[in-house]
């Protein structure tokens, strides 16, 4: 059996066997989940409809058209993450035109969000 030491979170002092205590313990259950759906950007019905589509109707960043630049949008972002959600993820009036940059801060911004809604449970 493993010895008991402090839990790896800075300042916590839970004693565990494990890495880290019960409350604490990385998610990975959220990561397995959105690995499933991760693969529908591979399927036809994305690749070759909705994203060129909504590319062709917006080929502007829009938060870059926000703001008076003109930027061509490399990426289809869900307005609405989708987190697997079928109806959410083909649904083209949640789909918004974004340069990388834009899109990589918005994703910041929701990954952020998701882990404080779940430090605080």
């Amino acid at each position: 059996m493993k010895p008991l030491r402090s839990c790896r979170h800075p300042g916590c002092p839970e004693l565990t066997r494990e890495g880290y205590c019960s409350r604490h313990k990385p998610k990975r259950a959220g990561r397995r989940a959105s690995a499933e759906y991760h693969a529908w950007y591979n399927l036809p019905v994305w690749t070759d409809e909705l994203r060129p589509t909504q590319l062709l109707r917006e080929p502007w960043c829009r938060e870059c058209t926000k703001r008076g630049l003109r930027t061509r949008a490399t990426v289809v972002d869900h307005i609405t993450p989708h987190r697997g959600e079928w109806k959410l993820f083909i649904d083209p009036a949640n789909h918004q035109s974004l340069c990388k940059h834009h899109h990589d801060q918005k994703t910041a911004r929701e990954q952020a969000e998701e882990q404080r809604k779940s430090d605080r449970n």
